[in-house]
């Protein structure tokens, strides 16, 4: 060692080193304001990507879409929770019981309960649902019930036309629509008139709404026949009434 003192960096290679030391005092700022600095840069530089009305606007309807979708929603619930209430205070309806299944390759033939005979269904009860009879039980087991719908082919049920005083025979066809074959050769039937269950009937409640015809075929030998459509939704009912034996 030649006892040389060291050498001291000159003031021009310091200011030669000023970005450095810029950046230096970039990290001990955002250090110290905790990267408050940096939200606010980031801030001011996305300002123009910023939704603008046109985005607000969407945003908007997309909500009053959705406010509406649950109010429609409600209103459906409202209603099929009245028929509900009508159908349980009809004279003679005792059981209610939920749908539990439909028969995949039947839509229209038939669905099954989760009441059985422990419950006092037997075949041959009828089977109400908001808005006419929707067909009759065909089976039972202790906790279930299998229901034959008006729609099935295997289906026959004596009605009447109010309006005409006209019995006929309402039949299944494994369609949405089951068919009304008449008695008599003049019926005076026409399209929208209402068909409902004999007054007359035992097997079933009397009186009940069974539809509204939707077409009548004159040509039809030996008497005329009818489309009738079900006033029950057969599609889309979730609970139903059942009228047993005791009820009747």
């Amino acid at each position: 060692m030649n006892g040389r003192l060291p050498r001291v960096p000159t003031l021009h290679k310091l200011i030669q080193a000023w970005p450095w030391w810029l950046l230096l005092l970039a990290l001990v700022g955002v250090r110290l304001s905790k990267g408050a600095f940096v939200a606010d840069a980031y801030a001011l530089l996305s300002r123009p990507f910023w939704p603008g009305s046109a985005q607000s606007e969407w945003l908007r309807s997309a909500k009053q879409l959705a406010d509406q979708s649950r109010l429609t929603q409600l209103e459906q619930d409202n209603v099929r929770l009245r028929g509900l209430l009508a159908l349980d205070r009809a004279p003679g309806a005792k059981l209610s019981a939920a749908v539990i299944s439909r028969d995949s390759g039947g839509w229209w033939q038939q669905l099954e309960l989760g009441k059985g005979s422990l419950d006092g269904v037997a075949p041959g009860d009828a089977v109400l649902a908001p808005g006419g009879m929707l067909g009759r039980v065909a089976s039972v087991t202790p906790t279930t019930a299998r229901v034959a719908l008006l729609t099935s082919p295997s289906s026959r049920l004596g009605v009447w036309v109010a309006r005409t005083q006209r019995h006929g025979l309402l039949t299944g066809l494994g369609t949405p629509r089951p068919k009304l074959q008449f008695l008599d050769k003049d019926t005076g039937v026409r399209p929208g008139d209402v068909v409902t269950t004999s007054p007359a009937s035992t097997l079933v409640p009397p009186n009940i709404t069974v539809g509204v015809v939707q077409s009548v075929d004159e040509q039809q030998v030996p008497a005329p026949d009818a489309v009738v459509q079900l006033s029950a939704p057969v599609d889309a009912v979730d609970w139903v009434q059942v009228v047993t034996r005791s009820a009747r």
